[in-house]
């Protein structure tokens, strides 16, 4: 995928217009999104000319608004506009509004007259979803330009935002119920929902709408749980200005599987904009597969250095179980932008779980150095005195990310599994439920949900996030061995089959696509199962009275210790890297390096035995049941070959040499009776 240099000179000049038009509506993270995109872009000749340069030249992204109406109405108003965006820079944001729309002008206009009707219905819409109540207005909306009136209306949410902030409690106090809410959205709601109604009705001549109060009258429903209302008007903001990052992160808040994203995508503009929020929609909903990682390559094409893009590609890996391709990706991102601290919260993860204590260490003190005050900063910090097992001091760390910003997925999370090793689950358990309100998409707060619970030996709560979690990572091996488990243990042995099945289906998927993301790195897992997942498909079958099935499953989990797979369902499939890959913390109540590539059990199935797990408790277990099924078949030279190989691993010796010599008595018995 390449552009011409005639499509990059006009994709330039529409992300440089994006990042102004942004930046004069203090939608900073849009503008400086754009900016780096733009800053992504390879230079152009030295020698290319702007087109239509000259002395009296004016770039697009200094152009007057083309609309005369609203052209005049911001000329007229500058003055008022420039004091107002200073007062929002200076983070005084009542007085930023206060410019355009004074208090008593607002009282005035949304005071309800007592004939309430509802919300506009939406171009295109469902119909679905709860409307916003609409208060009739007593006067006429205040004739200023769409840019004043979205500046004045912005600066009231974030006001709300920051009273909510000041009024909330301390973070997992006694007082802290997460129902604090702003106050300001219902007010910005029907002063929108007043505009939008006006604008919309059949006589109108109105200037063209520019977008950008659909995006935050969408924003705002979303806010209200308001979710399919918000979504139509996001989907028309981004049709009428398709460069506004903050709408297309809105709707990609709002689309929670795959399918629904699919449903999005026919109504969404067919540009490179869209192009963007697909993949990174995706990899956001945990998708992985060779196109995925096609269409981020060809954004790369063309963005080649771009931060954002590069992150989605690491984040690719990550979810895909493809650690060690995922921290390359994330040192390329730190050697080409070293001050950047978006998403290091993750590449802390990977070097959690992949035990590189000097890396985390370094990149903990980089990130203090650059703002210590960043929530990132924050999450980085405590996962590096997590890896040291000075759990308390790890809290500390995650509970400043949240007092910095409450919506920070990952230090909700984490601090869930912080309270887990300090053995306090009802803390654990609450940080898992406010992960989940921040983004219902976190199958790790799922996933912490269920081992919490089966901890406190509540099973049932436990294999229902089990299941949340399975569902939103449906191929992940982790996911399944939960659900199989748990089921195992509330005595639903047939279903726990077909869980623990799945898991050594969902092993195979993973590996069969870990070559579309060009690690050069990864361990050789197609020669091998996961012998504690066959050993517990055994143990059930076994539970069941089904003899035959359990043998050739314990069969199977014997051959692991060489890496042979046998027929059987699962013939395909291969173990994972590590048990603890899926899930930062997986091992509750572990020791800190549990899920580390140079230790524990998980490592033993890598490249040190040829593909083969070696010796382990689970093939020992299977080694002592097919003995035991040998004497009864009265196969004692098998029972007692194995027996003999149980005495050589060391595993329950007493038992295997007891086994032992009752085979030796059993063939010297047969012997002599055939004299």
């Amino acid at each position: 995928m390449g552009l011409s240099a005639k499509d990059t000179q006009l994709l330039r000049e529409t992300l440089q217009g994006a990042a102004v038009k942004c930046s004069e509506r203090c939608l900073y993270q849009s503008a400086k999104w754009a900016a780096e995109l733009l800053d992504a872009l390879p230079e152009p000749e030295m020698d290319t000319a702007v087109p239509g340069a000259g002395d009296d030249y004016v770039h697009p992204a200094f152009a007057p608004n083309p609309d005369p109406t609203e052209a005049a109405l911001e000329a007229r108003e500058l003055s008022r506009y420039l004091l107002a965006k200073s007062y929002f820079d200076c983070k005084e944001f009542e007085r930023c509004a206060a410019v355009f729309l004074p208090d008593s002008m607002l009282a005035r206009l949304v005071a309800p007259t007592g004939n309430e009707k509802a919300a506009p219905k939406r171009r295109g819409g469902n119909g679905k979803g709860k409307a916003t109540a609409a208060a009739s207005f007593s006067s006429e909306l205040p004739e200023i330009s769409q840019k004043s009136l979205f500046l004045a209306l912005y600066a009231k949410v974030i006001s709300g935002e920051k009273r909510k902030d000041e009024d909330t409690e301390m973070i997992m106090g006694p007082q802290d119920l997460g129902s604090v809410v702003n106050k300001e959205l219902v007010l910005v709601s029907r002063f929108l929902a007043k505009w939008f109604a006006e604008r919309r009705g059949r006589d109108s001549d109105y200037p063209a709408s520019q977008g950008f109060l659909e995006y935050l009258y969408g924003m705002v429903l979303a806010k209200e749980k308001n979710d399919n209302i918000a979504l139509d008007y996001l989907v028309e903001s981004v049709q009428l200005f398709p460069w506004n990052w903050g709408a297309w992160l809105e709707i990609t808040n709002l689309v929670s599987r795959i399918e629904q994203l699919n449903n999005v995508a026919g109504r969404l503009p067919q540009n490179i904009m869209s192009f963007i929020f697909h993949a990174n929609a995706a990899v956001n909903l945990y998708q992985q597969g060779p196109e995925l990682a096609t269409s981020l390559n060809d954004l790369l094409a063309i963005f080649p250095t771009s931060s954002f893009l590069l992150t989605c590609k690491a984040l690719l890996c990550y979810h895909s179980k493809d650690l060690f391709a995922a921290e390359q990706e994330f040192n390329n991102i730190l050697a080409l932008h070293p001050h950047r601290l978006d998403a290091l919260d993750h590449y802390s993860n990977i070097l959690y779980v992949l035990n590189r204590r000097p890396k985390l260490a370094f990149l903990a003190h980089l990130c203090s150095s650059i703002d210590k005050f960043r929530p990132e900063s924050c999450v980085v910090i405590g996962n590096y005195y997590s890896l040291l097992s000075l759990h308390e001091k790890a809290v500390q760390y995650f509970r400043r990310a949240l007092t910095l910003d409450r919506s920070c997925l990952s230090a909700w999370t984490l601090m869930g599994h912080e309270y887990v090793e300090l053995k306090n689950t009802h803390a654990a358990i609450e940080s898992y439920r406010r992960a989940v309100d921040v983004n219902r998409r976190d199958y790790r707060a799922w996933y912490g949900l269920g081992q919490t619970y089966e901890v406190l030996e509540m099973h049932a709560y436990a294999l229902w996030y089990y299941k949340k979690a399975a569902g939103l990572r449906p191929w992940d091996s982790k996911m399944w061995h939960a659900v199989g488990s748990c089921l195992q243990k509330m005595g639903r042995d047939r279903d726990g089959i077909k869980a623990l099945k799945r898991a050594l289906l969902a092993d195979s998927y993973y590996d069969t696509t870990a070559s579309s993301f060009g690690s050069a790195g990864t361990v050789d897992r197609t020669a091998q199962m996961d012998p504690e997942v066959l050993l517990q498909i055994a143990t059930m079958y076994d539970r069941l009275g089904e003899e035959e099935e359990a043998k050739a499953y314990m069969e199977l989990c014997l051959a692991q210790e060489e890496g042979a797979t046998g027929p059987g369902e699962g013939g395909g499939a291969a173990a994972g890297l590590s048990e603890s890959i899926a899930i930062h913390h997986d091992s509750q109540g572990a020791g800190a390096g549990a899920g580390s590539d140079g230790e524990g059990e998980g490592d033993e199935g890598g490249a040190g035995h040829e593909g083969g797990t070696g010796v382990t408790f689970a093939t020992s277990k299977a080694r002592m049941w097919l003995a035991k099924y040998a004497m009864r078949a009265e196969d004692y030279e098998t029972a007692n070959r194995l027996a003999m190989e149980l005495c050589q691993d060391g595993v329950e010796v007493e038992e295997a040499k007891a086994l032992m010599r009752e085979a030796r008595s059993r063939m010297e018995m047969a012997s002599l009776m055939e004299r």
